[in-house]
């Protein structure tokens, strides 16, 4: 079919030649970072210089790159270019810890631009398209990510940015809107502003396509999101520290995120051990650059947990799929002895029909013992009925989060509304244990 791909020759390549093509980029790769103050010490440290890398599972003898490692070496530890080269970064919050920052090129820039165009063009984006990209710009690699990427494409590009709502959707009337970037729960969010205005996203406005990511979400959040606004929702994924959006997207198959082998050569471990997991199993996810020039990164742990499916996909392209993310092994919480994942609670939430579009779950320590506790926003004609129906909803609820995650938590049903709300990436879990 013309048109199906963006790249045929890459997209397609058979797997041996795929293999060779990135050995060949990790040996440039290798050297690059071997400029760098961090990879010269370690590689020196180790006794392996790259020369020593003679295949792709050569690269398993060297140690692996951590986010503290970053933190370490902020700001310039990790630079295999001199500065007057870098022309821009980008860097993290710092919430959980120290900043980490990230550096680019222009090369490394016309990489990650046409990488993300790749994800748009695969997921059935066309230069013909109106695209609006509501995820925040600076620092945060989604709003410049896309933009560049859907630039890249030739579509017409609205940098509207996050927040803002009411803004946000006259935007869309006022362009005709085809294609947006958001956040899953923002999306939720701003359908409850379309009702406000008295506004029906399926009929009042021209979008066919929703691209979302940036946070953990469940396949039933996507169906929502899908039913809602009467688009087809694509699920993407990338990491600041491997540029950020286009590291892995969808195809119209919707059977996993194709991750692009040719920018990025991905290992799969066992996150307590270490050791490598075969196609299939679910585990962390390693990355290694393969095509940047400012601060390439050799056995990234991302603390990323999925599974790599090995399968040849229907679409034709050869590259492998991932699953959505479960979660971050730093995400997970254990409670009573069980481990729990937050997007365990957002697959049941989601798939309960009378559930609203927010929630928050709340860790606490009272007389030595955790307990967790489940607030749950419902649609508002609950709280106008009888007291019976809304007890018999919360039993309901109760009994399918235990079922899930094999711990009975404590559920509060609250009104539309009535819990804090970010423009940003939703936070879903407040643990008050150590407080």
């Amino acid at each position: 079919m013309p048109g199906r791909f963006w790249e045929k020759e890459i997209d397609t390549l058979k797997p041996k030649d795929l293999q060779k093509l990135q050995f060949r980029r990790l040996q440039k790769t290798l050297k690059q970072a071997a400029r760098s103050p961090f990879y010269s010490q370690l590689f020196r440290k180790h006794r392996l210089p790259p020369e020593k890398i003679k295949s792709l599972t050569d690269l398993k003898n060297l140690p692996f790159t951590t986010k503290q490692d970053l933190r370490d070496q902020f700001p310039y530890g990790f630079l295999a270019v001199p500065r007057e080269k870098i022309v821009r970064l980008h860097s993290s919050s710092g919430t959980t810890g120290r900043a980490t920052a990230i550096f680019h090129t222009q090369k490394d820039l016309d990489g990650w631009a046409n990488l993300v165009a790749r994800c748009m063009f695969m997921a059935g984006v066309r230069k013909e398209d109106v695209f609006q990209n509501m995820s925040g710009y600076g620092l945060f690699t989604g709003g410049l990510g896309f933009q560049y990427g859907a630039e890249r494409l030739g579509a017409l590009t609205i940098p509207s940015g996050s927040g803002n709502s009411k803004r946000q959707i006259h935007l869309m009337q006022d362009f005709s809107t085809t294609v947006v970037h958001v956040i899953p729960s923002y999306a939720l969010h701003l359908w409850k502003v379309f009702e406000e205005m008295g506004l029906d996203p399926k009929k009042d406005t021209k979008l066919r396509m929703m691209l979302i990511g940036a946070e953990p979400h469940s396949e039933a959040t996507r169906q929502r999101l899908e039913e809602m606004y009467g688009v087809e929702a694509f699920n993407s994924y990338g990491l600041s520290e491997m540029n950020g959006p286009g590291v892995a997207f969808e195809c119209p198959e919707k059977n996993g995120m194709h991750f692009w082998e040719d920018d990025f050569l991905v290992e799969v471990i066992d996150p307590k051990t270490g050791k490598a997991v075969p196609d299939g199993e679910e585990g962390e996810l390693v990355y290694t650059t393969l095509n940047r020039e400012a601060m390439p990164l050799i056995r990234y742990r991302s603390k990323d947990l999925a599974t790599v499916y090995p399968e040849p996909c229907p679409c034709g392209r050869t590259h492998r799929r991932m699953s959505r993310i479960k979660g971050r092994s730093d995400d997970m919480f254990i409670l009573k002895g069980v481990n729990i994942f937050p997007l365990q609670i957002d697959t049941t939430l989601m798939n309960i029909p009378e559930v609203g579009t927010n929630y928050l779950i709340v860790l606490e320590r009272e007389n030595f013992e955790d307990r967790m506790i489940v607030r749950v926003e419902v649609r508002p004609e609950f709280f106008k009925g009888d007291l019976f129906q809304l007890e018999k909803l919360r039993r309901q609820i109760t009994e399918a989060l235990r079922s899930e995650i094999l711990v009975t938590p404590k559920v509060e049903l609250v009104e539309p509304d009535s819990l804090p709300r970010s423009e940003g990436k939703a936070v879903r879990v407040m643990d008050k244990r150590e407080m």
